[in-house]
């Protein structure tokens, strides 16, 4: 019922619920609507997962560039695991220009917060771009990263990264 009444974290729970198929049949369509009604709000977690459903086309066509928006929109907010997501995509160049500099901002961000396995992918993530950048461009995404804060709502300023 709360999800129905427009709580954001009752609506992403309900999309975890529903994409996960968990006490319920997997439904990737109706999990997107709510994770959707959540990201809408402002909602972190819904905003990753959402990205998720477009970078792997679960219940929505792929959509690599939509998947960016959402995972921004998390990223920019401090979820980590958007922020690791989203350092892929600029590693990969998927949905957005590659660009090395960007990708080791937003996976060094994400692991400084992260713990265990998943803060091991995002450091050995980080450090194979690393292994792609000049010690120039490594300092300058080390500088991005130490400068970055959280945002409730992005600006202008930011979308590059």
């Amino acid at each position: 019922m709360a999800a129905q009444q427009g709580e954001a974290e009752a609506q992403a729970s309900l999309g975890r619920i529903y994409r996960s198929g968990e006490g319920v049949p997997r439904d990737y369509a109706e999990a997107r609507n709510w994770f959707h009604l959540a990201a809408q709000q402002g909602n972190a977690q819904a905003q990753n997962n959402l990205g998720f459903m477009y970078e792997n086309g679960e219940g929505v066509p792929q959509d690599y560039a939509e998947a960016c928006k959402w995972y921004r929109l998390a990223a920019q907010q401090g979820n980590a695991h958007a922020q690791n997501n989203l350092g892929l995509m600029y590693y990969n160049g998927d949905g957005v220009p590659q660009d090395y500099v960007v990708a080791h901002m937003w996976l060094n961000l994400a692991a400084a917060r992260l713990q265990g396995e998943s803060r091991e992918h995002a450091v050995a993530s980080r450090d194979s771009v690393a292994s792609e950048m000049t010690a120039e461009a490594i300092r300058e995404a080390q500088r991005l990263a130490r400068e970055w804060r959280p945002q409730a709502t992005p600006s202008r300023a930011n979308q590059r990264q």
